[in-house]
């Protein structure tokens, strides 16, 4: 199984997943970004974008790696990791489900405000444009069908233990 934990820069999808996998016997943490920035790293380059999801390869490799993962160690796969583009995500989930992989989708939601307070304090990756730059995409793919295909944790006034624990409450329901 897979724990896709989507949502934009700031919602706590790094955080929560570590917590998430020390909460789910025999889990792991897969982050698909690991995929592009491999991709990243081909000389010479791959086409200019301003994101490596645009790159066909990547939505491929996403779901052929974790696919090997799980039939190599079993388990489950926590994955953070953002899609805010529809049909990305539709190509990903339908490549998942051609191998059988059962996927729960969640968003770590949170406020505007709240996401650029947590951007701005952030000690480790700290506040860049291209994190804020996510906000509004994150925000018209939250009204247009983000919300309508996942499981929404509103993690506004959640400590990331807690929004942890969300997550894993709903897996173990179903």
């Amino acid at each position: 199984m897979i724990v896709w934990l989507n949502g934009t820069h700031g919602a706590g999808k790094t955080t929560t997943s570590a917590l998430v996998q020390q909460l789910i016997p025999d889990s792991r943490v897969l982050d698909a970004e690991k995929v592009g920035e491999t991709l990243m790293d081909i000389t010479p380059g791959l086409p200019t974008t301003d994101n490596f999801q645009h790159w066909p390869p990547w939505r491929t490799l996403v779901v052929e790696t974790a696919r090997h993962v799980l039939d190599y160690t079993g388990g489950t796969l926590v994955m953070p990791m953002t899609v805010l583009v529809e049909e990305y995500w539709r190509e990903i989930s339908a490549g998942l489900a051609q191998h059988a992989i059962p996927v729960r989708h969640f968003v770590l939601h949170a406020d505007q405000k709240t996401l650029r307070g947590r951007i701005e304090g952030d000690t480790v990756m700290g506040p860049s444009p291209f994190r804020f730059a996510y906000l509004e995409p994150y925000a018209e793919a939250a009204r247009t069908w983000l919300h309508a295909e996942a499981e929404v944790i509103d993690t506004t006034h959640l400590t990331p233990a807690q929004a942890a624990q969300q997550v894993v409450t709903a897996v173990k329901r179903r």
